[in-house]
């Protein structure tokens, strides 16, 4: 396991816990995942949060993709270690690469890592500047009940983009939209919201559908 991790809530008698990757620029401590896992710990639901090993050594460019995949997969066993749940009881996601990982493990055409759902904050559809890109090839394969939490203004997954290709995704969908945020969730001013306002929105949110999911 990746040396720098945090659990927040109850350490026994919850029936569902939620693992929270950081996204590429970013790390364990971004203000969105704090935001849910607090929220969460306040609802007596248990959260991991954790360093990936690039940031873990201090590096800014993510690691390859392997990497990315063992610690997540590494997380999330950490995570239901923790717990003491099966894991199929963890509800996986994160933040846009960090969610983006937690789809590609949970949809693996040869060793899926089972979950409850799949919690995906800014899921980043495309490359920046390369809409053509499309990063679908396993939404056919998530079976799990899946949320799509985005900003209006994403510029990685524009709205009529992600809904159309979350289409392909096999099990329940639900989308969330964050009205004028950015890939950031940071709202335009006349929105008369704050990134804070935001924030709170996106953490009610999780909190409401993770309680939601069949127990």
């Amino acid at each position: 396991m990746t040396p720098e991790v945090e659990y927040q809530g109850p350490k026994r008698g919850a029936d569902r816990a939620v693992l929270l990757a950081h996204g590429a620029g970013a790390d364990m401590h971004a203000r969105a995942l704090t935001v849910v896992a607090d929220a969460l710990s306040a609802a007596k639901i248990p959260s991991l949060r954790f360093q990936y090993p690039y940031r873990a050594a201090g590096r800014k460019a993510p690691d390859r993709p392997p990497v990315l995949a063992a610690a997540t997969r590494e997380a999330a066993a950490e995570l239901a270690r923790l717990a003491k749940l099966p894991p199929e009881r963890l509800v996986l996601g994160g933040r846009s690469m960090g969610g983006r990982y937690c789809s590609l493990v949970a949809a693996d055409e040869a060793d899926p890592v089972p979950c409850l759902g799949l919690l995906l904050l800014g899921y980043p559809l495309h490359p920046a500047g390369k809409p053509e890109k499309l990063r679908i090839e396993h939404f056919p394969r998530m079976t799990m009940p899946v949320a799509f939490v985005s900003g209006t203004r994403d510029s990685l997954a524009g709205k009529p983009a992600l809904e159309r290709q979350a289409r392909r995704v096999r099990g329940p969908v639900t989308f969330h939209w964050l009205d004028t945020a950015d890939h950031g969730f940071r709202p335009l001013k006349a929105s008369g919201q704050t990134i804070d306002d935001v924030l709170a929105d996106v953490a009610a949110f999780a909190v409401s559908w993770i309680r939601g999911l069949p127990g």
